[in-house]
């Protein structure tokens, strides 16, 4: 697609967001689902000010006024599969495991879940966090409270207001907030020459947790896929997240506010599935860092997501036996065959080596993507611990059958020469020693 065919492209998507947001939507096209402390979204008012569409309030701070909406979710309500009154329940060192032991006990009343709704995706020192929804556990449900900019002037007493929010809380759980919201959000402290509020605060990024148990299972790990595949909560008439900003921008040029209540809505709804998530993932690692052999899981790929989280804890026993628990509960080829290279891998380590000359043996007996390193183990094992020459030369040359490689043509130089009796030829002196 040439540059003109790209213009024409995007002037024609221009075009048809245009035509959507044209007109204020009708009161019956508001999402569905409460909004503000009354759980009420109010009519269009004929000013268009947000004041006239979410029930909130405006807060003045000694740095100017802002707008804050609050809406609780009672103990009863069910997210999904999820009941909220599980929030209050959850153990004070639920955290420990996920974070490597850097939070090993607090109560989830001191924990804040934080999600900001930006204008832009690429973060620096030019994009705003015009919306900050924090959300916390209480006795009485989960409290979401939400700070707004009505326009650019409004940050500072917006942050003044958060930092003051944030002090009662110790803990802070986002979603890819490590990597986004919350530099961004030290940024816009910076900016605004203020100190930012997060220095005291202990981090927990749950988007690293659910890479490890479903990354290799789900299609993507984005927010709303868990969500709806975890939680089994499906959003209706959510607004894409590509068009927040857009709505935004908008807004700030007709002063007409009928296109923000969705994205209220929309960052409520990251929010409470943050903690409903949150309520889920890590009590799957802290089950899985006390016992990983009693963890029940109903699919093979997330054993190997805990496997390799145990590898990395250098607990290899346990990630040996997950990842063999795995094997038997059966897995798509794709990650059949990782799995058994892994598996092999770990026998080796442990010195295990007949155990891992069966595991690489079965993975030379077939087609697949490891069967090249299989076979490369295998002429390694027979080299150095068998001394079978004629077996290590029978693996590589099947190796260079299947895949050619520099590597593979000097190993078998090298076992063709041992094996004939003869000291394999070496670079010379002078080359060898600039190498060094």
């Amino acid at each position: 697609m040439d540059i003109r065919e790209q213009l024409a492209h995007l002037r024609q998507t221009v075009a048809g967001i245009n035509s959507r947001y044209a007109a204020p939507p009708r009161e019956d096209t508001l999402p569905a689902g409460p909004i503000g402390k009354s759980g009420f979204i109010a009519p269009l008012g004929k000013s268009g000010f947000i004041e006239d569409l979410v029930s909130g309030q405006v807060v003045f701070t000694p740095y100017g006024s802002h707008f804050e909406t609050e809406q609780l979710f009672a103990s009863a309500h069910r997210h999904g599969s999820y009941e909220i009154s599980d929030l209050a329940e959850l153990p004070a060192d639920l955290l420990g495991a996920l974070s490597d032991g850097a939070i090993a006990s607090s109560a989830p009343g001191r924990w804040l879940f934080l999600d900001t709704e930006t204008t832009g995706l690429a973060g620096g020192s030019g994009t705003y966090a015009f919306l900050i929804g924090v959300g916390s556990i209480g006795r009485d449900g989960f409290r979401v409270r939400q700070f707004f900019m009505r326009d650019y002037s409004e940050e500072a007493s917006v942050l003044h207001a958060l930092a003051e929010y944030i002090a009662q809380f110790d803990v802070l759980i986002t979603y890819n907030g490590r990597s986004y919201d919350q530099p961004l959000l030290e940024t816009r402290y910076t900016m605004c020459r203020a100190r930012h509020p997060f220095g005291r605060l202990e981090h927990l990024d749950l988007l690293y947790g659910a890479r490890r148990l479903f990354k290799l299972r789900l299609e993507n790990c984005r927010l709303v896929n868990l969500e709806n595949q975890i939680l089994g909560f499906e959003r209706e008439g959510d607004i894409p997240g590509e068009m927040i900003p857009y709505c935004y921008f908008e807004y700030l040029r007709s002063r007409r506010a009928h296109r923000l209540p969705p994205i209220f809505h929309h960052n409520v709804l990251d929010i409470v599935s943050l903690a409903c998530l949150t309520g889920v993932i890590p009590g799957f690692f802290q089950d899985a860092f006390r016992d990983p052999a009693s963890v029940q899981a109903r699919h093979g790929v997330d054993l190997l997501g805990l496997a390799r989280w145990l590898q990395m804890a250098g607990r290899l026993d346990e990630a040996h036996q997950t990842l063999r628990r795995a094997i038997d509960m059966g897995l798509p080829d794709q990650h059949l065959f990782a799995a058994l290279y892994a598996a092999g891998l770990i026998e080796k380590k442990q010195g295990l080596l007949h155990a891992a000359v069966a595991t690489f043996t079965d993975l030379s007996l077939s087609p697949n993507p490891f069967r090249v390193r299989a076979y490369e183990e295998l002429a390694m094992h027979y080299e150095h611990r068998e001394r079978s020459f004629p077996m290590a030369l029978e693996c590589v040359r099947a190796a260079r059958n299947i895949a050619d490689s520099e590597a593979l043509r000097k190993r078998h130089l090298r076992l063709e020469a041992k094996h004939a009796g003869r000291t394999p030829k070496t670079r010379p002196l002078a080359m060898t020693t600039s190498l060094l």
